[in-house]
């Protein structure tokens, strides 16, 4: 096998394309909606490509990521179909390395045919950053537009404190997958640093982020743990919208119960939101 070909059995990549699959397959991604940034470590790429080598160009940015200078991102591409993505990897996703100014990015492999990795990469990076200073573990950045987490954004409170403990109430996993809550931005325009700074300033205390009327931001350690934790709050956002259109709530898990819980599985729930 050439090491052109060799990086299709890279572990990296097969979660990239696995994601990808599955977040078309849930309705979250439609057409080139949302993006995925994946930070690796030097030693995961080598075996599969020639670091040394930038295989096409270096592509500028409006954003000095110069505390990432050197660190490698499987990301997914500009105006790219998920859908797309299992039958064609080199032209939807990419692995590139920030540059040593910050200022720019290397492309070392996919994104063929003149792609560029997602409009919204100044938007990961700023929330890599953030992340990384909360958590040495942090490696993914996933945005998509969870059908039901967009739905509530329209018939819900904006208040973040509130949101989160209508989600926490509506399953009893959530507050033991997501106990520090959910940040909520205001509607900012998507592409710009704008939003990205937003994200970033909620991304210093929780892992999701809700945009309203567009999707949401999750941060992980993993794929999996990422892909997981927006699953469960779309999950919580789908009950809540079947409870809403059978009526409104006639019981719901208190504020002791949910701290109960958290005593169980020894999480700390975000400060200010139950009321004991």
């Amino acid at each position: 096998m050439t090491l052109r070909n060799l990086i299709y059995t890279a572990p990296f990549l097969q979660e990239m394309i696995e994601a990808t699959a599955n977040l078309y397959r849930l309705g979250w991604d439609e057409r080139n909606g949302g993006n995925i940034s994946y930070l690796l470590n030097e030693y995961e790429v080598l075996p599969y490509m020639d670091v040394d080598k930038v295989i096409r160009r270096t592509v500028p940015m409006n954003f000095d990521a110069s505390e990432l200078a050197g660190r490698y991102f499987a990301v997914t591409g500009s105006g790219k179909y998920f859908k797309n993505v299992k039958e064609d990897p080199a032209s939807n996703l990419g692995v590139i390395r920030i540059a040593a100014d910050g200022k720019s990015y290397e492309i070392l492999w996919g994104l063929e045919d003149g792609g560029v990795a997602t409009s919204e990469l100044p938007t990961h990076l700023m929330n890599h950053m953030k992340r990384l200073a909360a958590d040495k573990n942090h490696r993914v950045i996933m945005h998509c537009h969870a059908t039901n987490l967009i739905a509530m954004t329209f018939t819900h409170s904006l208040k973040e404190e509130d949101f989160t403990k209508t989600l926490w109430e509506m399953c009893t996993e959530c507050i033991v997958v997501f106990p520090d809550g959910v940040g909520v931005i205001p509607w900012i325009i998507p592409g710009t640093n704008e939003i990205g700074e937003a994200t970033a300033e909620k991304m210093e205390n929780v892992r999701l982020v809700v945009w309203p009327h567009h999707g949401i931001f999750g941060a992980g350690a993993t794929m999996d743990e990422t892909f997981g934790l927006i699953e469960t709050a779309e999950k919580a956002a789908q009950v809540y919208t079947i409870v809403c259109a059978q009526g409104g709530k006639k019981q719901t898990i208190t504020d002791q119960q949910l701290q109960d819980l958290a005593d169980a599985f020894k999480v700390v729930p975000r400060p200010g939101i139950l009321n004991l």
